[in-house]
């Protein structure tokens, strides 16, 4: 045979393939032609990283899913790289991911419970005073319909507020009083 009339079994069979099997890698299943060193790369594109985590959890924190988020920053609304910056910041002051973790949901709480606004750099501004950081307490106060009460520490009694400021001593039952969480 000519060198230039090769059939393509030949072809085949000069490049390592079984000629069975011409489409086929001749390298078993699972096994791909990746170095080390891609394969690392790969795994770290695949893993979320600590700067990721901190960012996701602090959009936790603020009530959105990670869908929610990936919906967003596809829109625009959300501008992911902008919080990566402070994300990295605060996983070098926090020394580790739970510890950051951990301060985030912190400053959360104390601020959802005083319907603020907050952002991964109240984190920062909040840093030395974490562990004096607490939720605001909730405050029921009592009502008998839509009047307010006071309680009497002199005379051991219940008064209603009218209306009109004067106070009228209750004279219904414990039961009777609705307590409500006023802000």
């Amino acid at each position: 045979m000519s060198p230039e009339k090769k059939t393509k079994k030949q072809i085949i069979k000069k490049r390592g393939r079984p000629a069975s099997q011409p489409g086929r890698s001749a390298l078993p299943r699972g096994r791909s032609r990746k170095s080390p060193a891609q394969k690392k790369r790969a795994q770290k594109k695949r893993e979320e990283t600590a700067i990721q985590k901190i960012v996701n959890h602090y959009f936790k924190s603020k009530g959105l899913s990670l869908e929610e988020i990936k919906d967003n920053a596809k829109k625009k609304k959300i501008i992911y790289s902008r919080y990566t910056r402070p994300a990295k910041q605060l996983l070098e002051l926090a020394g580790s991911l739970r510890e950051a973790k951990k301060a985030i949901t912190k400053v959360a709480k104390w601020a959802k419970s005083r319907d603020l606004d907050y952002a991964i750099e109240t984190v920062f501004k909040k840093w030395l005073e974490l562990d004096r950081l607490k939720p605001k307490e909730i405050v029921k106060k009592p009502f008998y319909g839509d009047d307010p009460m006071v309680w009497s520490e002199t005379r051991k009694k219940w008064y209603v507020i009218i209306p009109d400021g004067d106070w009228k001593e209750f004279a219904g039952q414990e039961s009777d009083i609705e307590w409500r969480i006023s802000k």
